[in-house]
């Protein structure tokens, strides 16, 4: 999913102090309102929660194959890259016939989300235009995504699920579009963004409302409100042009949605103050703190009138070309505690069947070692956490890891077996979005799955009901 060259937290650095050099940093927060109309709908909430591993998590090293034959298989394949097998967190999933898997060794908290059925596993997911085999892809007329194996390309269509051309609206921001006037109060918008600017989130009315790890969430134009002397001075300039009666309509619309953007920061800080503190622990690293406040700003969801919400959460640093083995241990070490610390923190607050979590990246990377590490492959693995969730199974089809599989395109680059309209299909479904609507969400799904068939296109959640 692909991230703004200047996300707006770090975008946001002109000091209110400095009068007129503070207008660059309130062009920015152009956005942060959610749009929309209050509608009357269930009483249900629920949320989805994206994780996006940046850069293409070595995913093959995350859920390694743990039978005899299919181990020595990986090992061979991946030679310098391969994990030893007496590290390897065993699991057995209830849905795969016996055959056996083993999890990183630095993710004993999701190892244990797995046992306790809380958390699942899809596997050899990836962008796909349509049903591809090797066979057509050799011969040069496969119809493949853009860009296939390109940061860029890939990340940007696992936001848009459109892996045939580019745009700036995302699936989750058409989710919005349909689905946020079911909120009782659309004055902060369904989408919450705690890594800014996003095509994930970006709908065609609706746009993310951007969070800060720090302090009480919000994020807005440094200083302003502040208790300093340059602080006070910088808000009552801003206050004083923002209160001008401006004839020019670009000028009036420009002074308002600004006005509305701070009184809207305003509104979600007074929300959160007003939740109990959670009792919870995170860990201080920055992923963690994200998830602590995606927490805290869910129990505060009756105050903001939400009844649907989205999360997009960034991790970076993915894209191992060397050092695959001691970065993912770091890494991967803090994804299990930190997803593990957020499943508690919503089951504290009563909410654990009712919020998803999901993990999305660039794409895996090739099974065969480069000589320092693995470069831009195709499918991957993911996970899946939530009290919904129909956990403790394998989805999809785990792939033969051997050389020259017939999905191997090359170094390992494998044809994913499961596309991302089908894993998204599954979550807009659970969320709410109506399966006459699934197209409009999900343009490609129907190559992949029919929406009326009445059943799941994968299984990991239920069916509303």
């Amino acid at each position: 999913m692909k991230r703004s060259n200047l996300s707006r937290r770090r975008f946001l650095t002109h000091s209110c102090g400095l009068g007129a050099a503070a207008t660059p940093a309130m062009s920015t927060i152009l956005s942060l309102s959610g749009i929309g109309s209050a509608a009357a709908a269930d009483n249900d909430y629920k949320a989805l929660v994206c994780i996006l591993l940046a850069g293409g998590n070595d995913s093959f090293n995350m859920l390694v194959p743990n039978d005899s034959g299919s181990y020595s298989e990986y090992q061979t394949t991946r030679a310098d890259l391969a994990l030893p097998r007496e590290q390897l967190l065993s699991i057995s999933p209830n849905n795969t016939a016996g055959a056996q898997y083993g999890l990183h060794p630095s993710t004993a908290e999701l190892q244990g989300l797995f046992n306790q059925g809380k958390a699942a596993f899809l596997a050899n997911v990836g962008t796909l235009t349509a049903p591809v085999t090797l066979s057509e892809i050799q011969g040069g007329v496969a119809d493949l995504p853009l860009g296939l194996f390109s940061h860029s390309d890939q990340i940007e269509q696992w936001q848009t699920a459109l892996p045939d051309k580019r745009t700036a609206v995302g699936w989750g921001g058409r989710m919005a579009d349909l689905l946020n006037a079911s909120n009782q109060n659309t004055q902060i918008s369904m989408n919450l963004s705690l890594e800014g600017s996003n095509i994930f989130q970006n709908g065609m009315t609706v746009t993310e409302h951007v969070l800060s790890s720090e302090g009480d969430g919000g994020v807005g134009i440094v200083g302003y409100g502040g208790d300093g002397s340059l602080s006070r001075a910088g808000t009552a300039a801003i206050d004083s042009m923002l209160g001008q009666q401006y004839q020019n309509i670009f000028e009036r619309v420009y002074s308002g949605r600004i006005r509305s953007a701070i009184d809207n920061q305003a509104f979600f800080k007074q929300a959160v103050s007003t939740v109990q503190p959670l009792q919870t622990s995170f860990g201080n690293d920055e992923f963690s703190k994200s998830l602590a406040m995606v927490a805290r700003s869910i129990a505060a969801r009756s105050q903001l009138g939400h009844r649907r919400q989205t999360y997009f959460v960034t991790f970076g640093g993915w894209d191992h070309h060397d050092e695959v083995i001691n970065n993912q241990q770091a890494m991967l070490g803090v994804v299990s505690r930190g997803l593990k610390s957020f499943y508690d923190a919503t089951v504290e607050l009563g909410v654990a069947d009712q919020v998803t979590t999901f993990t999305a990246s660039d794409f895996g990377r090739t099974l065969t070692s480069n000589g320092k590490g693995s470069d831009h492959g195709w499918g991957g693995n993911q996970l899946i956490m939530g009290g919904a969730v129909n956990g403790g199974n394998l989805y999809g089809q785990y792939p033969s890891l051997r050389s020259g599989n017939p999905l191997d395109t090359g170094r390992g680059r494998l044809i994913p077996t499961t596309s991302v309209d089908q894993y998204f299909a599954e979550l807009a479904l659970w969320f709410g979005v109506g399966v006459n609507d699934l197209d409009t969400v999900l343009p490609n799904v129907r190559r992949f799955y029919s929406p009326q068939q009445g059943v799941n296109p994968i299984g990991f959640l239920p069916l509303p009901s």
